[in-house]
């Protein structure tokens, strides 16, 4: 029996994710509730298959318990025509065993595992998720909803359920920093973050498969190496997703976090998908090792770091224990810099906001512009070329048939031009992977980035708008005088906050496009001039006459 689902809200699919674009009120079949990471695999009405987000959709049970009645009721009325007692016990044990499997199904499993998480938390529970007081209290950010309990969350999608309360920070009256101080300073381009005087970095490599559960479970395990220590720790991607979670729950409100490289249903051991994940993840690390308040951090120094397989397990639990979260991260924020006027902070927001909107934007045609012409290079541009030396070569083997005693000439050229053509047909169907994949790989990230931006920014609208509406709450006597003062205090070291992020995210960005325009131009003349040098080659050999 098939498990069906409603959908609950539209989703649309992205193009090259395996995604299924839904609509609600949708009535899909579930061919696969074992996915992981918060996704599940369906099937809708037209026959199409593919990944939709878990939160979405909703079980219809009442088919299965329908059907279940069903079957009841007949087996009843078969069990009634039995005399022999030892058919009637079999019976209703078969019966039984049906209806437990079936409820299984109704229900989905939970419990199951997959490729890239199992159920080897240390103490049974959920490591993942923001529900619970955690949240009300510490106005985390939330994802794939507030009432999930597994310990899987959408990786797919950078936004949040609802923006953190920014009161809880607000109102905080006595901020100790303590040891996770986190200074701001006044650099050439405004505030800044505090950067380490030597650069973190690491390296993702040396992928081997490994297994448990006798064989019946397999995974991948990569290889880091920090420039620190030069001692390598291996990972496996749900380690990431973990490390993922902690910094997510603990820096988003003030820093946007990207998402890692996204989950796959089919092909996961296979080479070509290992070597991409690696350079993704490898992508990940770099951009988190190269910010100074990341890198730093607890979590991400134990993710680098561990000894052994007790100071892992003692770490997460610490991580997994940590109150500052949310947006009490900027209760450890200490800008060294004058107090800013609210009127100062709205124009800032506005202007952060306006920018991320606009590069978002072009990003994302970047990247439609960037596949089309790799699609062009792989397919139409690569079969012309094709044609032309097809055409050449057979109007040389027409020439030599002519018998002209003067034809050698001629037909050897034309034969050498039609195969320069069919070369040049494959350097540029190869081309995009020398120079646009690392374009494309890195705008990929920078759009991931960006999707987190709007969620960040939302954090500090909140709190513009609430210190706006410290006079009226004043007049109510709802505050003091003093709580507005407080208000506008901590609502300056927000921005601050802000402005620092923005720095950093504005210096990493000049810096990668820089490298990355001028890496891609100097491969494309190199490539016109590998073509202009085969067609000079093919044109010496012509005869001037």
């Amino acid at each position: 029996m098939a498990v069906k689902a409603q959908v609950l809200y539209d989703f649309t699919a992205e193009p090259g994710n395996n995604e299924l674009t839904v609509q609600e009120g949708e009535i899909l079949t579930l061919t696969n509730q074992n996915v992981g990471s918060g996704w599940v695999e369906a099937r809708n009405s037209r026959g199409n298959v593919g990944l939709v987000p878990e939160d979405y959709i909703e079980v219809k049970t009442i088919l299965i318990i329908s059907f279940v009645f069903d079957f009841t009721s007949l087996f009843r009325a078969y069990c009634m025509k039995l005399e022999n007692c030892v058919g009637l016990f079999l019976s209703i044990i078969l019966l039984l065993s049906v209806m437990v499997i079936l409820c299984h199904m109704a229900v989905g499993s939970v419990y199951s595992f997959d490729e890239e998480w199992d159920d080897d938390s240390d103490d049974g529970k959920s490591t993942g998720g923001y529900g619970g007081s955690q949240a009300d209290e510490g106005g985390t950010m939330q994802r794939g909803g507030a009432h999930s309990t597994m310990k899987l969350s959408l990786n797919k999608f950078p936004g949040f359920s609802k923006t953190p309360n920014p009161e809880v920070y607000l109102l905080t009256k006595h901020i100790s920093k303590g040891d996770d101080r986190l200074p701001i300073y006044t650099g050439e381009v405004g505030p800044v973050w505090l950067y380490p005087q030597i650069q973190l970095d690491c390296v993702v490599a040396d992928p081997k498969k490994g297994s448990k559960m006798y064989g019946l479970k397999s995974y991948i395990e990569y290889q880091i190496t920090p420039n620190t220590t030069n001692r390598p720790v291996n990972h496996r991607y749900k380690h990431f997703d973990w490390l993922y979670e902690r910094l997510v729950e603990k820096f988003a409100c003030a820093l946007p976090i990207p998402c890692l490289p996204d989950k796959q249903v089919t092909g996961r051991f296979e080479e070509e998908f290992i070597k991409m994940r690696m350079e993704r993840l490898q992508g990940w690390m770099s951009r988190m090792c190269r910010h100074p308040v990341i890198s730093n951090s607890d979590v991400f120094q134990l993710f680098l770091n561990y000894r052994d397989e007790k100071e892992w397990k003692l770490g997460k639990r610490k991580a997994e224990k940590d109150e500052i979260v949310g947006v009490k991260i900027f209760s450890n924020i200490d800008p060294e810099l004058p107090e800013l006027d609210p009127a100062q902070v709205e124009q800032k927001y506005e202007m952060y906001s306006q920018f991320t909107r606009s590069m978002d934007n072009s990003v994302k045609e970047l990247l439609t512009v960037g596949h089309l012409h790799w699609k062009r290079c792989t397919g139409p541009l690569q079969k012309e070329y094709r044609q032309i030396g097809k055409a050449f070569q057979n109007l040389s083997s027409v020439f030599n048939t002519s018998a002209y005693p003067r034809e050698y000439t001629l037909t050897e050229a034309l034969t050498a031009t039609g195969k320069t053509y069919e070369e040049i047909a494959e350097i540029v169907a190869g081309q995009p992977k020398k120079d646009l994949h690392f374009l494309m790989e890195t705008t990929h990230e920078y759009k991931g980035l960006l999707g987190c931006f709007p969620d960040t920014i939302a954090v500090h609208k909140a709190a513009i708008d609430k210190v706006k509406e410290a006079d009226h709450l004043v007049v109510m006597n709802k505050i003091s005088q003093q709580d507005k003062l407080i208000m506008e205090k901590n609502l300056s070291t927000m921005s601050y906050a802000l402005q620092a992020e923005m720095n950093h995210f504005h210096s990493n960005r000049i810096y990668d496009y820089n490298r990355l325009v001028q890496f891609y131009l100097e491969e494309q003349v190199k490539f016109y001039e590998t073509i202009a040098e085969k067609l000079k080659k093919a044109l010496g050999q012509y005869t001037t006459m």
